[in-house]
Order: C-alpha cells, then structure tokens, then sequence
C-alpha cells in the first residue's frame, strides 16, 4: 500500500497543509493543487454531492501530484466508512462524533483485525488492485490509513478524554462553526466558550499523544493553535478563492469602463 505523507508528517510533529477543492470534484484542479506542493487536499462528501467515481478520480489525481487525499465522509453505515477508502482515500474524517462509542464504531468500521472489522475486498486501489497478498494489504492498510474524527459538538468536548483513549484513533479536527452552533452562540468562534472547548481539545490530545488541526484563513490565524499544539490546517477552499479572484476583476474592470 502506498505511504502516507500526511500520517507520516504528523508522526513526526510536522504540520500539515491541505487545500480543500470545494464545489469542484475536478481532477484537473486537484493535480494543480497537488504541483503546488500541498500535502493534500480535504474532499467533503459530507457537505457536497460526490459520488464515489468522483472521489475516485480525485484521488487518481492525488497519487500523479504527489500528495494524499483525506475524505470527511457521509456518517452513515457501516460500509460508508471504508467505501471511501476503497475508492482511493488514504484517510478518512468522521464529522460529529459525540461519544468514546462512536469513536469505537469508527475504528471498528475502518480497520483491519486487529484493531477492527472492516469489510474485505482486496481488489481496491490501495491494494494494488488485488496484487498485493491479503495479509499483508491488511497490515499495511492499518498502518497507513488515517483514522480521524471532528469534535464539533458540545458532547464531543466534554467527553474527549473518553474518545481519545479510543485505540486506532490518530486525531481529531476541530469543526469550529458547528461547535458555535453546539454551543447556541452561531458564527462567534471567538467567543470565550469555543476558545476554552478548543483548548480542551487542545490539552486532551497533548496528554494523548494524538494530534490535532482546525481549519483557518491565514498562517496568522494558523499560528495560536500551532503553539497550541496543532498539526493539522485545512487553509482554504477553492469557492472562496474563486469569488475573491472574481469579485476583484469585476471591481477593476468596473471601475475603469463604469464609473
């Protein structure tokens, strides 16, 4: 099975950089990403309507760029966890998890024995479609394939210690905006309450040894939860950049023929 780059990275206590290419499931825009020189990109099944050929392209386009594609993926049964993964994602984020239990279902749905019970195929991309011996597809499967949650609801931060203890969980992502919602504060996430549940957060994963990211707007914003701890950023998605790039051409071109 291919190596990890990202899982990789956070082993050894490096950050990580990842593009988000929403709305786009667009291969093409995914391999510039990957030439850029991002670790990789977020893929957000749970908010957007990819299908799995989607993502399979996608993550065709990760492997020729170099980089790693992380799926937060639909919470749903228990084949929804590793379809991801068969179609080509090397990581996997499960939005709203609440309880150790859940954390529990996670690693059971998308590890191999002995950490887990997922579904064998051994036919996918990540086993060389079926040319890599089974045992050893599953060995290195556990070992390459990250495992992460979102912590953003009220229950996820007051039961953390419980979800990090939770054996075959690498880290958790900090959902910033559903955790103000959680929190009946929608869209304040500088509020006291969400600062404190991120240090938590924060403070859990260092007494863990599990890591931990957040998505932000700027390496300015980056920086206080780097020295926090964090690992992890999600530094933009490819909408925002495009009505940013848009909104200005047309206030240039507007100004110079309309004014």
């Amino acid at each position: 099975m291919r190596k990890n780059g990202i899982l990789h990275r956070l082993r050894k206590g490096e950050p990580v950089m990842l593009a988000c290419p929403t709305p786009y499931p667009s291969p093409k825009l995914i391999e510039m990403i990957g030439l850029i020189g991002f670790d990789g990109v977020w893929i957000d099944m749970e908010h957007q309507d990819y299908d799995y050929d989607q993502l399979f392209a996608m993550g065709l386009a990760c492997r020729a760029s170099g980089m790693d594609p992380l799926v937060r993926m639909r919470k749903g049964p228990y084949w929804s966890y590793f379809r991801c993964l068969e179609a080509g994602a090397n990581g996997i984020m499960v939005p709203h998890v609440c309880s150790a239990e859940e954390a529990r279902g996670v690693v059971r749905n998308s590890r191999f024995h002995p950490l887990g019970q997922r579904g064998m195929d051994g036919v996918e991309v990540a086993s060389n479609y079926g040319m890599e011996a089974m045992p050893e597809y599953m060995a290195s499967a556990n070992e390459e394939t990250l495992v992460s949650i979102q912590i953003e609801d009220k229950e996820g931060v007051e039961a953390i210690d419980e979800i990090l203890a939770v054996e075959g969980l690498d880290g958790v992502m900090v959902g910033p905006g559903d955790l103000t919602q959680s929190y009946g504060i929608p869209t304040q996430g500088g509020h006291p309450l969400i600062v404190q549940a991120v240090d938590r957060v924060a403070e859990a994963c260092r007494r863990h040894g599990k890591w931990w990211g957040i998505p932000v707007a700027s390496p300015e914003a980056a920086k206080p939860y780097y020295d926090k701890g964090a690992r992890f950023f999600v530094c933009g998605a490819a909408i925002i950049i495009l009505q940013r790039g848009f909104q200005q051409i047309w206030k240039e071109f507007t100004e110079t023929f309309r004014s």
